[in-house]
């Protein structure tokens, strides 16, 4: 789960991470009003769960009130990389004397958790790793040791950061932020930029933080802060419905149990020509209802022309599914052609009972790829 940055700050003062003055803003009344109670300069950023806000025009400063309240009325309803912007935060400006880039994620090869720092800050840290890898100091700690006092020392020093000051600011921050990520079950917990404002304080001027889906039940007041209106309306109603799915940008809808499975036939229909209209995992269970739940998100795309299962039967059974597919198709209207691939468990029953329905529109093909391309075939002409 991905937080706005608002969120994210207010997730680092929890954790003692300077970040600067600010408040949460709707209109550009409100925003105003914000500007009054902080004084002086501003800056008025658009929230957004994207980057590039600033090249976008989602980031601006203002001068007092008036200017923030202008500023205000052109950053809100800006679409940034298909992102409305409906909230702001207002912060107090601030002078910049050097840019650092400070982050820790979990790195999946290592399994380990993976510290990331540079001098190299303000700019996407993808285009540092790229063309000047040697700027870019990490280190990995290991949970069974846990982050000590000197991992922060020997990621500022490899850094290059030489003012004794700075070293000691930014070291503290390692440590809170490495905090910060481990008890908030996160998977990246990012800074950047890190400033050093020519009074050589040091502060997090931006924030982006990413929770583990799986851990939220650890976290109630995190879980909370999900905005639902961020998400497409099918991913809205998958989730009122317990179904696992993400939007894509396809024609062919796809419905698999297992999520290597699935990923698998998103591969198999780019194959075959054509593209997958979105990410749905039936799970293990494979039961009539959740055929039904998950057909009733999938057909709500209105870019959905044709529709993909693909069930191979361990704990799953193909006969199970096979009469989920049945109900669905006598308790809703679905205009979509439908190919159906069973193999494993119980398939032979399944595919018997789908064939005895004599359904309009309902195929069944013996292998994916031969779904896969009838699938993609049946799109095609349904565009046409």
């Amino acid at each position: 789960m991905d937080l706005y940055e608002y969120q994210g700050k207010e997730l680092f003062r929890r954790f003692g991470i300077p970040v600067s003055d600010g408040g949460l803003a709707e209109t550009p009344d409100e925003a105003r009003v914000v500007s009054e109670g902080i004084g002086g300069e501003v800056v008025v950023k658009a929230q957004v769960l994207t980057g590039g806000r600033g090249k976008a025009g989602g980031v601006k400063l203002a001068n007092g009130p008036d200017e923030a309240e202008a500023r205000a009325k052109g950053i809100l309803g800006l679409d940034i990389r298909g992102h409305v912007v409906r909230r702001l935060w207002i912060e107090r400006a601030s002078d910049v004397a050097k840019e650092y880039y400070l982050s820790v994620t979990f790195d999946r090869g290592e399994k380990n958790a993976l510290l990331m720092l540079t001098t190299e800050g303000g700019v996407d840290i993808e285009e540092v790793a790229a063309k000047r890898p040697e700027e870019l100091a990490r280190l990995h700690v290991h949970p069974f040791e846990g982050f000590q006092p000197h991992h922060a020392r020997r990621l500022v020093y490899a850094a290059g950061i030489e003012d004794p000051e700075e070293q000691r600011q930014i070291a503290e921050i390692i440590g809170r932020l490495y905090e910060a990520f481990v008890e908030s079950d996160a998977m990246l917990c990012e800074i950047n930029p890190l400033v050093v404002t020519p009074e050589r304080v040091v502060r997090a001027l931006d924030s982006k933080f990413t929770v583990d889906d799986n851990a939220l039940f650890r976290h109630e007041d995190i879980e909370e802060m999900r905005d639902l209106d961020a998400y497409p309306a099918e991913e809205r109603a998958a989730r009122a419905k317990g179904v696992t799915y993400v939007k894509l940008d396809g024609e062919v809808g796809i419905l698999g149990n297992g999520a290597g499975l699935v990923m698998s036939t998103l591969d198999v229909i780019a194959l075959a020509g054509g593209r997958p209209a979105n990410f749905c995992d039936l799970g293990g269970g494979g039961h009539a209802q959740g055929v039904v739940d998950a057909l009733e998100v999938i057909t709500a795309d209105p870019q959905v022309r044709a529709i993909f299962f693909n069930i191979f039967g361990g704990i799953t059974r193909g006969d199970e599914v096979a009469r989920g597919i049945l109900q669905a198709v006598e308790q809703m209207e679905i205009k979509h052609p439908i190919v159906v691939r069973l193999d494993g468990t119980n398939a032979e029953e399944g595919r018997r009972l789908l064939a005895e329905a004599d359904v309009a529109d309902l195929h069944v093909e013996a292998t994916m790829l031969d779904a896969a391309r009838r699938a993609v075939q049946l799109a095609e002409q349904a565009v046409a």
